[in-house]
C-alpha cells in the first residue's frame, strides 16, 4: 500500500450519490451520523458513479495497489468508514475508496486498517526475494502496529499476494518497460525505485 492522493468528486455525483441517498435517509428517518438500523436496504446509489471511481483512481485498487481492467468486472466501491456504522458516509465521495472485489470483502465493516489516503510513504516496505511486506521498522511502534493489522486483516501476505508482487518485478526484469510496472503495480514499481533496484 502506497499514500493515495484523493480525488475531485465527479461533476454527476451530487445528483446522482448524495441528493437521493441523503432524501431515502431522511424519508425513512435514519440520521446521517448514526448506523442504520438495517444497512443491507440502503440503496446503492454509489454504483451510479462506480466507473467515474475507477477512472479518477486510474483503475488501482488503494489497497492491493494493482491496476484491474474496467471490463473484468473486479471493481468496487469500498465505504472506508463502513455504511453500517454511519449512515450519511454511504453516500458522500471522500469516503470512497476503490476497491477490488476481494480486498473489500476483506475488509468488510472492520475499521482497523491504514486510510492509504492519509499513510505516508514508506510506511510498507517490500522483501523482493519474498515478495512479503511488512510494516517499516524506522516507523513508530504505534505505526508499525497499525500497518500489521492493515496486512493481516487485508491479508496482504497471502502466498497469492506475495507471488503477484514477485511475478510483477520479474516481468520488469524479464523486460516489460519500467512505465508498464509502474501503470500495472506501483506499488512493486515504487519499492523497486526506492531501494535503488530499477
Amino acid at each position: 500500500m502506497i499514500p493515495v492522493a484523493a480525488q475531485l468528486e465527479p461533476a454527476l455525483f451530487d445528483d446522482e450519490v448524495r441528493k437521493p441517498g441523503r432524501a431515502w435517509l431522511k424519508k425513512n428517518g435514519i440520521p446521517l451520523d448514526k448506523a442504520p438500523p438495517e444497512p443491507s436496504k440502503l440503496p446503492t446509489y454509489w454504483r451510479n458513479t462506480q466507473k467515474e471511481l475507477w477512472t479518477s483512481y486510474e483503475g488501482v485498487c488503494a489497497y492491493i495497489c494493482v491496476y484491474f481492467y474496467w471490463s473484468l468486472g473486479a471493481h468496487s466501491t469500498d465505504h472506508f468508514i463502513a455504511k453500517s456504522s454511519h449512515a450519511g458516509q454511504a453516500y458522500e465521495w471522500p469516503n470512497f475508496r476503490l476497491s477490488c472485489m476481494g480486498a473489500n470483502r476483506k475488509k468488510n465493516k472492520f475499521d482497523d486498517i491504514l486510510d492509504p489516503f492519509e499513510i505516508d510513504p514508506d510506511t510498507f516496505v517490500l522483501n523482493f526475494a519474498s515478495g512479503k511486506i511488512k510494516p517499516n521498522p524506522t516507523f513508530s511502534q504505534e505505526v508499525q502496529a497499525k500497518a500489521q493489522a492493515t496486512i493481516d486483516r487485508l491479508k496482504l501476505n497471502d502466498p497469492d499476494m506475495r507471488r503477484m508482487r514477485s511475478e510483477h518485478y520479474d516481468e520488469y526484469l524479464r523486460g516489460v518497460p519500467e512505465w508498464k510496472l509502474q501503470k500495472d503495480s506501483p506499488f512493486v514499481w515504487y519499492e523497486a525505485k526506492r531501494q535503488g533496484l530499477l
